[in-house]
């Protein structure tokens, strides 16, 4: 079973030297390692070609989605992981979730700057249109031992069998980066697809090294690709169903953007995501309001339930309580 790993980089050279490192460890090895390089100035691509590894010279910064996309294409492998350069991966990590009878595999994501915190597990939608990396910033705990199926992985680290792409298609590159994976596992929801959340897979990442958590440029992006998701995805009379919880849920985001300083570029995004709603809308399908609906009830229960176990954040407990307790 060969695995390709598949990395867009940005430059950080020194955290690619741990991603590298750690895949030269793997119990599984992956066949070929593909380093998509976007423009890189601090050495990061020659570092990969010493180490092996097969680069890809986009001459831009593409953003994360078509860099990703590039490599997935480029790939041959049974199994592909993509994986950002920011993530050291256990050895086990490839012969976990190369394992999983699913389509997509993806482990348990701690924070490589606070010992024993959650960076990240899988993600979580709710009707508001806005998602949720669960446990992002918790304590590792009981809830995080347990593996389990889920609707949509982070491409922090993931494996996908190749075929899934044929299914699926690849990320929209229209998204750049922030969200395009949660509009990924939205479209394999759309089919029924789903994955696996393996817990007994660690991997750690430095989140957000590239630009920043609150970085303006992120916040824009993530504000623009939050409509974008409503746009892909949310009929019409879902729209009008669940309009009250959208405009809590983006509402909320936005005023914790400019509680960080963010709020010019958060407004930016959101013109950006309303000027590009109507494109994206007539380029595809949405789901199936059944499904939707099933969707966004889980991935309400789930953020409730570990929130409640954890301690809500400020967004979430208003976002509950605005909307008489979620879906």
């Amino acid at each position: 079973m060969s695995i390709a790993a598949v990395v867009p980089v940005w430059n950080g050279r020194h955290l690619l030297e741990r991603l590298i490192a750690s895949l030269e460890r793997q119990t599984r090895p992956a066949s070929e390692i593909v380093v998509i390089d976007n423009g890189s100035t601090d050495g990061a691509p020659e570092l990969a070609r010493q180490h092996g590894a097969r680069v890809i010279a986009m001459g831009r910064n593409a953003g994360f989605a078509a860099a990703a996309n590039r490599g997935i294409r480029e790939s041959r492998a049974e199994w592909i992981a993509v994986l950002n350069n920011d993530v050291e991966l256990a050895p086990d990590y490839f012969a976990t979730l190369a394992g999983a009878d699913a389509w997509f595999a993806t482990g348990k994501i701690l924070s490589a700057d606070s010992l024993g915190q959650i960076d990240g597990s899988f993600d979580a939608v709710c009707r508001g249109g806005t998602a949720w990396r669960v446990g992002a910033g918790r304590p590792d705990g009981e809830y995080f031992l347990k593996s389990r199926r889920i609707a949509s992985a982070p491409w922090t680290a993931a494996l996908f069998r190749s075929e899934l792409f044929d299914r699926v298609g690849l990320l929209d590159e229209r998204f750049e980066s922030y969200l395009e994976d949660v509009d990924f596992g939205m479209r394999c929801a759309a089919q029924g697809i789903d994955g696996v959340y393996d817990s007994t897979a660690v991997a750690w990442h430095r989140g957000s090294a590239t630009l920043g958590r609150w970085h303006k440029e992120t916040v824009r992006r993530i504000a623009r690709n939050q409509i974008f998701l409503l746009a892909r995805h949310y009929p019409t009379g879902v729209c009008a169903r669940w309009f009250w919880p959208i405009f809590c849920a983006h509402l909320l985001w936005g005023g914790v953007a400019t509680r960080h300083g963010a709020g010019i570029a958060w407004l930016q995004g959101m013109a950006q995501g309303v000027r590009g709603f109507s494109g994206m809308r007539s380029s595809c399908a949405s789901i199936d309001a059944r499904i939707l609906g099933k969707l966004a009830r889980s991935g309400e229960r789930t953020i409730r339930e570990v929130q409640a176990s954890t301690g809500y954040d400020a967004y979430w407990r208003l976002y509950f309580l605005l909307t008489a307790g979620g879906a």
